[in-house]
């Protein structure tokens, strides 16, 4: 068995190829092999003699067995890195000009418009974007039977149908920061909520999730024009003219009383926005004296404060101060759109520095 076994452990390691490694596994442990052979001599030993000899020839049958085993793996990793030197490829890109990124459009206008509000004394307050029913709407004043509410316009969270917990949504605005601001700090308060707010809708000028700021003044002697002194030095300051125009219209929304829609005078000389001239008017924000309602859901004692509230889009102002027609475009991801609209990183807005440079 030693002769055996040093015989074909060479041979073994010899081999060249996979063909003639099966020839050895043949001769050796294949049905007339020789090691095959010598095991089916036991039936003529003693049992003396096959006590000693069995378990001899059982591990010499697995000695060979684990050496052809280990020499077809070494000959079919030599065989692959022969296949892979000859079906080589280069696969990686060619080297590219180093680029810089840039900032996104609604990030720029955002941190324009904190800028702005921040040089106005407001501070910035942010919540979750997952709401209860009642700060989404409860809070805020709006009735069970408002359109609002319908699942058609409002993202409601799973709920099983024998969950008593109440209601949860993806907020439809960012009032409810204003309800958590309110509770938090009291009054009285200056804050702005930016932030992504969602709705079920989808077209030129909609998305299902679109960014919104919402601002808030509270004190004792806040009144309609404080708002429109505060509305028109934004205007003013963020499409960075001298003069701007701003007409209030009556509106109805169910947290303010009364409530306006705002409109600032323009022209669309030539397809551009001009700001504070022409014979135009364009709705932009809405806003309004924050209903008594809502300060006392907010823990305000509404015969001592009163505040006024507005909101507009961040989107759709970004839209109309840099002239972008799609609101669809800035959630495609596009390299070439944001090129082309982007900002440059270092750029950071502020008051001294400029908004857009």
């Amino acid at each position: 068995m030693d002769d055996l076994r040093v015989k074909y452990l060479k041979l073994i390691a010899d081999a060249s190829d996979e063909s003639s490694l099966e020839d050895l596994r043949v001769q050796a442990v294949g049905k007339k092999g020789e090691i095959s052979l010598q095991m089916r001599s036991l039936g003529k030993m003693t049992p003396e003699e096959r006590q000693l000899a069995g378990p001899a020839l059982n591990t010499l049958k697995d000695e060979v067995n684990s050496a052809l085993l280990a020499r077809r793996s070494s000959l079919a990793d030599a065989a692959l890195e022969e296949r892979l030197k000859s079906e080589w490829l280069d696969v990686t890109l060619p080297s590219r000009t180093e680029r810089q990124g840039s900032i996104h459009p609604i990030s720029q206008v955002w941190e324009e418009v904190i800028a702005i509000f921040a040089d106005l004394g407001f501070g910035v307050a942010e919540g979750p974007q997952i709401e209860s029913d009642w700060y989404n709407f409860d809070a805020l004043n709006i009735p069970g039977h408002h359109p609002a509410r319908a699942e058609m316009d409002t993202f409601y969270t799973y709920r099983a149908e024998d969950d008593d917990r109440p209601p949860h949504v993806l907020r439809t605005h960012t009032s409810p920061v204003q309800i958590r601001s309110m509770e938090k700090m009291g009054a009285p308060l200056r804050i702005i909520c930016p932030g992504r707010v969602y709705r079920a809708d989808y077209d030129q000028t909609h998305t299902p999730m679109f960014h919104q700021v919402e601002g808030l003044a509270v004190d004792t002697d806040i009144s309609m024009a404080n708002l429109k002194w505060c509305l028109e030095e934004f205007v003013k300051a963020f499409f960075e003219v001298d003069s701007v125009e701003l007409r209030f219209r009556a509106s109805h929304f169910p947290f303010t009383e009364p409530s306006a829609e705002v409109d600032i005078r323009c022209s669309w000389s030539g397809g551009q926005l001009k700001v504070g001239e022409g014979n135009d008017w364009m709705e932009i924000l809405g806003s309004g004296m924050v209903h008594p309602k809502v300060l006392k859901a907010g823990g305000i004692d509404p015969q001592k404060y009163q505040g006024f509230a507005f909101g507009l889009g961040i989107d759709r102002i970004a839209m109309l101060k840099y002239g972008i027609p799609d609101l669809r475009a800035f959630f495609d991801s596009d390299l070439r759109w944001l090129r082309h609209y982007g900002f440059l990183a270092l750029d950071k807005p502020g008051l001294i520095s400029g908004l857009s440079s």
